[in-house]
């Protein structure tokens, strides 16, 4: 099992950044992709980015591709999303994943383990 937290969402202007934090407990965090994924009201759950095992590899949707970067420290059991001139339409709340295979994804039915979320808000 792995127990997924997420901090770091709040309200902020468009083109304002925010940083997501996602700390994991449990198994072994370098054996687990992690992934974002982010759901806005009345919307399906819409993959944002994924990291592999090391960190090398990385994915992004088209809709936040220069925008976003993941990354993750795996001394720490955490991995970050940076949001960088952020816009309405990323409003949503944002869940931290977990999948236990070494191959990032951008299907949510792959990843085993999810966060809480955590609400990012921005205001035009």
């Amino acid at each position: 099992q792995v127990q997924l937290q997420e901090s770091g969402g709040g309200l902020v202007q468009a083109g304002d950044s925010l940083r997501l934090s996602c700390t994991a407990s449990g198994r072994t965090f370098s054996a687990y992709t992690m992934g974002w994924f982010r759901q806005a009201p009345g919307k399906e759950r819409e993959f944002v980015s994924a990291i592999n095992l090391s960190g090398d590899r990385t994915v992004y949707a088209e809709s936040v591709k220069g925008r976003f970067t993941i990354s993750r420290d795996n001394a720490k059991n955490t991995v970050y999303l940076q949001m960088n001139t952020l816009k309405p339409e990323d409003t949503a709340i944002y869940y931290c994943a977990a999948r236990h295979f070494p191959r990032a994804t951008m299907v949510p039915s792959d990843y085993q383990y999810w966060g809480q979320g955590t609400q990012v808000t921005v205001s035009s």
